[in-house]
């Protein structure tokens, strides 16, 4: 899948969830975000994609447990494919959201300017009320149990996240 059909550049806001391969932690952050983005009314405003640092999944399904967990709290995340990131979007983008310190480095290392650099950050780093630490669990080799943990501290994070983005992208849309 193209990066150019699934950004719009005309959105006052981009940003794009980055894990390791695509298929458990960003699709969660993706579908909360999504439903933030529709329930507040800046569908046109803001645009979220995921991808993974790795290609070990591209082109497929979130996992079977990110499903079941997403649709446990109502929502969907049936149509995810998974996808790895491309240096060449972080002209595009305005946030790069990762869950852990190893993407992080990842990302920051494919950077080439200070300003991209600056685009990367942690999830948790937005949570006003972390638990201790800033990094988001992989799930991937756990139980169903740690997929429904890590989706709730996703939807914890994401709506602070869309809290301090909101008051700016209500003024720029108004």
């Amino acid at each position: 899948m193209s990066f150019d059909r699934t950004l719009d550049e005309s959105a006052l806001f981009r940003i794009c969830f980055v894990c390791t391969g695509n298929i458990c932690r960003s699709p969660m952050a993706e579908a909360v975000f999504q439903q933030l983005i529709r329930r507040s009314g800046f569908s046109g405003s803001i645009v979220v994609l995921s991808a993974g640092t790795g290609d070990w999944h591209v082109g497929e399904n979130s996992d079977t447990r990110t499903l079941a967990a997403l649709a446990a709290r109502g929502y969907n995340g049936a149509g995810h494919r998974a996808k790895q990131f491309d240096p060449e979007w972080f002209d595009h983008l305005d946030l790069v959201v990762v869950f852990d310190r190893s993407q992080e480095r990842i990302l920051k290392s494919w950077a080439t300017t200070d300003q991209d650099r600056g685009k990367v950050q942690l999830l948790l780093g937005f949570d006003p009320d972390p638990s201790g630490s800033l990094e988001v669990p992989d799930p991937y080799y756990s139980d169903a149990a740690m997929f429904d943990s890590v989706l709730g501290m996703i939807e914890h994070a994401c709506t602070a996240l869309f809290h301090q983005i909101e008051p700016g992208i209500r003024r720029s849309a108004s």
